[in-house]
């Protein structure tokens, strides 16, 4: 028998993008290490931010990104902005 296609139940699909990159994947490893690197330098990063005023992007999802730009090989945050919603592995 042949199945019924329901436009509606493909439209909603929840996963977790950790589930879906392979354990072994070399990004996780580089991931640890830029956390590690990062929680090192996050009260040198503390102190160059003010209390008050609007809150920023914070850096260190900015540094993970120039990272992910060098590694890639991505020539603009403009390209890597549109990558990142291809890309489940960033």
């Amino acid at each position: 028998m042949r199945g019924q296609l329901d436009p509606q139940s493909s439209m909603f699909h929840y996963f977790s993008p950790e589930s879906r990159v392979p354990a072994d994947h070399p990004l996780r490893r580089v991931k640890k290490l830029a956390d590690r690197a990062l929680a090192a330098i996050s009260a040198d990063l503390n102190a160059l931010y003010s209390s008050v005023g609007r809150p920023s992007i914070p850096p260190e999802r900015l540094l993970k990104g120039q990272l992910l730009i060098a590694l890639y090989s991505i020539r603009s945050d403009r390209q890597f902005c549109e990558q990142l919603d291809y890309n489940i592995l960033f």
